[in-house]
């Protein structure tokens, strides 16, 4: 009785291991996706920081010269112009130095006056003594004057000409004292000027390093008094892309982004940008090179921060109403006994596989080339797209452990394909800001 209940156990195991699907091995069928028409819209994702236009962390406007701080015109978050006054230096020291180097103008000035007065007293010296000398040689050649009184002529003409020479250098030195101390003179109004600090650009004051009655020093190396961020109206985001995206990217993407202050509904609010810059300046971290690229975009309302972080999505690519499938489909192989139910030739090259119109059907294939990628969803590119649309795509193989049900052929774990928008398909839409 035991050996017959056996028999029949095995008999009824055999027979189903003798059952095959309808590609004639032990799959149950095939996972599909239908080929739509959707909008696919190619990104790159990474993280940034929101910072000034042209700086990263804003200008620092620091002192020029050493001093006391008695007046601060501006705080945090004030809104400053070009060349507008934001604090001033105790500028006593700065004045009496201007003071003195006027002064010395004046003193080098007059200087010159008087070399001027001793050179015209020594042509006139040179004339007289070369009359004299003119004379006395006509009546030594006579034989009319002795020889010693034209000799003392000689001596004298030569001595006005040296003399002449010697009172035009002292007047030229005395101009070149004039043009030092206009000099001193320009230096002393700038050190002046400078007591009085100025905002270089037009913007906001993001941070304020002193205090009023502080004492501040003029050096490379010495805190600013003020940060000033230009222009809030427009900001920038600096993020760092792998080397494996920075191919794909291209001045004047558009930029989608999110930052973490701003929801509506407990949706992340979304501001819109285009890419400024791509810089070739790379840095290595951790073995992974990066490339900066930097974003430009509104600030309605100046309500982006300098230093929030900001999720960025690089649009790199478009295709809109384009026949497109799930991405695995460009990706399955059929096994060899269904390629071999295959009727004709089956070419080489990137095609697809389409699924039986009919159960126990064979295999299709059409040449087709993939176009723009979401990572999810590729655009079909065919030379002959008609009765595509509508069309199963094989994405793989189900088995019985995926708990596939008789009939239904779709995948259950591939995305679905969104909803259709015609300004931003599957990328998430902008709000109006």
């Amino acid at each position: 009785m035991k050996n017959a209940i056996l028999l029949v156990m095995l008999l009824a195991l055999a027979a189903g291991c003798g059952e095959k699907g309808p590609t004639g091995g032990k799959s149950l069928g095939y996972r599909t996706a239908t080929i739509t028409r959707s909008d696919i819209v190619s990104s790159v994702s990474a993280t940034g920081t929101v910072t000034p236009r042209n700086t990263a962390k804003g200008i620092p406007v620091g002192a020029q010269v050493n001093g006391k701080i008695i007046r601060l015109y501006v705080d945090y978050n004030d809104t400053v112009t070009n060349n507008q006054a934001v604090a001033e230096i105790d500028p006593l020291v700065y004045d009496a130095e201007y003071k003195r180097a006027v002064a010395q103008l004046h003193v080098n000035e007059r200087g010159v006056e008087t070399a001027r007065c001793t050179l015209n007293v020594r042509k006139e010296e040179l004339i007289l003594a070369e009359k004299t000398y003119a004379r006395k040689k006509a009546l030594s050649e006579k034989k009319m004057a002795p020889v010693a009184d034209y000799d003392s002529a000689l001596e004298a003409y030569e001595k006005a000409k040296l003399a002449v020479d010697s009172a035009e250098a002292a007047l030229h030195s005395a101009e070149a004292s004039v043009e030092a101390s206009r000099a001193s003179v320009d230096q002393a109004k700038a050190n002046l000027d400078y007591c009085t600090i100025r905002s270089p650009v037009n913007g906001i004051v993001i941070d304020r390093k002193v205090e009023l009655g502080e004492t501040v020093v003029s050096s490379m190396n010495a805190v600013p008094v003020l940060t000033i961020a230009e222009d809030l109206d427009v900001i920038w985001i600096s993020a760092d892309i792998p080397e494996a995206d920075v191919g794909n990217i291209r001045v004047g993407q558009r930029v989608s982004f999110t930052v973490d202050a701003y929801k509506t509904a407990g949706r992340l609010r979304q501001f819109t940008g285009t890419v400024k810059q791509v810089r070739k300046a790379s840095t290595t971290t951790n073995n992974v090179v990066t490339f900066p690229v930097i974003v430009e975009a509104e600030n309605p309302g100046q309500i982006l921060f300098p230093g929030m972080t900001a999720t960025l999505s690089i649009e790199t690519a478009r295709a809109e109403n384009v026949l497109a499938v799930a991405a695995a489909g460009f990706r399955f192989r059929p096994k060899d006994e269904d390629r071999e139910r295959v009727k004709g030739e089956i070419p080489r090259g990137p095609k697809l596989w389409l699924a039986p119109k009919t159960p126990g059907g064979e295999l299709e294939f059409v040449r087709v080339t993939a176009g723009v990628t979401d990572d999810s969803f590729t655009e079909i590119v065919a030379d002959d797209p008609t009765g595509l649309e509508g069309r199963e795509v094989v994405l793989g193989y189900a088995t019985a452990n995926m708990n596939f049900k008789s009939g239904d052929t779709s995948n259950p774990f591939m995305p679905k394909f969104p909803k259709r928008n015609k300004n931003k398909g599957t990328a998430p839409e902008g709000k109006k800001q």
